[in-house]
């Protein structure tokens, strides 16, 4: 169970990272746009080429074999994660600073305030709060590959001890730029807040920044694709060469020499069934392009059972902590109290694609 909602969730992951990723990229083009016509233009256009050309992208991607092999695209993706949360939180401070004023409350939101989706009601305000939770859960989605990268540790020291250092290194850094962020980003906007600063347009220049602040989000988005799935691949395609071991399609590996690479391991299942999976989750992205709200069904539906109880369980079980004893008492407290969040998380995001929903037609939503 604990494997089908992981890989689940990855599945649903790829989907994510795909819309966020088409996001980025047309906010290149319309920051560009918006540019030429000083503001003028509304710079309206589909979401569907750009989720194309990431699809494409990850279909080559996905040819690396292993996890063993995607470690050089893990440290650029970080690198650019930090470009771009340190612009935004920039460019955040800077407003703020402009503003001369801290606007918003904290209470979020006034009820009343008009949106692009319509005026805020007090029942909308609740789905959309709920729905933040998931987006929280999202962001710190990284336990669904944690021990996978794990494995890829070389020891000495211990796999567990360096991994429990990272883990709280990249948790404690990564907490304190999204607090930053966020707090900056609605302090500079208030009720106004777009719902990703860098692709919302709240601001507008320098453009040239936002472009390099958006491309980095999606060299990062190429390489978090990859970490995330890489275990749903091997998994499918070890249970394929134990299914039909002598399958020359699943298990045969040609090399290929390649100029100033070496030579690479080419399999013909694995071409086939990365590049269906890819093809599935962009059909999946184009069909349902609501980022918020499917970061949120996402990160509430992995949240509670891979981040919170299964851990918490299989704690009890290797300690051996007895029935009602305090420290029982107080993991099973957090483990009740975190699924009520997943639940309300996936409350709020299910409504909120119902909003979307209203509006949408097939393949055709555009920006």
């Amino acid at each position: 169970l604990c494997g089908l909602i992981q890989y689940l969730n990855l599945f649903g992951t790829a989907i994510g990272y795909t819309i966020a990723a088409s996001v980025s990229m047309m906010a290149i083009k319309r920051s560009n746009c918006f540019h030429k016509s000083g503001g003028k233009d509304p710079c309206h256009m589909s979401s569907n080429g750009y989720m194309i050309t990431f699809g494409v992208s990850e279909v080559i991607f996905s040819q690396i074999q292993d996890f063993s092999h995607v470690s050089w695209l893990s440290i650029v993706a970080a690198i650019m994660s930090f470009t771009y949360s340190t612009v935004g939180l920039s460019l955040g401070i800077g407003k703020v600073a402009g503003n001369g004023t801290i606007k918003g409350s904290l209470l979020g939101i006034s009820i009343g305030t008009v949106t692009k989706a319509g005026t805020v009601t007090p029942t909308q305000k609740m789905w959309r709060s709920m729905q933040a939770l998931g987006a929280i859960a999202f962001a710190y989605s990284f336990s669904l590959v944690l021990v996978e990268i794990q494995d890829t540790i070389k020891s000495p020291p211990a796999e567990h001890k360096t991994m429990k250092k990272a883990t709280l290194f990249s948790v404690v850094v990564t907490t304190v730029f999204y607090m930053l962020c966020g707090c900056f980003g609605y302090a500079a906007f208030g009720d106004d807040s777009p719902g990703n600063l860098l692709t919302g347009f709240g601001f507008y220049n320098p453009y040239w920044l936002l472009d390099i602040a958006n491309v980095a989000i999606v060299v990062h988005l190429i390489g978090a694709y990859q970490v995330f799935c890489q275990p749903l691949f091997a998994f499918v395609e070890k249970w394929s060469a134990q299914k039909w071991p002598k399958r020359d399609f699943i298990t045969a590996e040609y090399e290929i020499p390649i100029p100033l690479c070496g030579v690479y391991q080419f399999n013909f299942f694995r071409l086939v069934w990365r590049t269906v999976f890819v093809i599935m989750t962009t059909l999946m992205a184009m069909l349902l392009p609501f980022f918020n709200d499917v970061v949120g069904i996402i990160g509430a539906f992995g949240f509670w059972p891979l981040t919170v109880y299964f851990p918490v369980e299989m704690y009890i079980s290797q300690k051996k902590i007895a029935r009602w004893s305090s420290r029982w008492v107080g993991l099973q407290i957090i483990s009740i109290t975190c699924l009520a969040i997943s639940i309300a998380a996936a409350v709020g995001s299910f409504a909120g694609v119902a909003l979307d929903l209203k509006t949408y037609k097939p393949f055709k939503t555009s920006y």
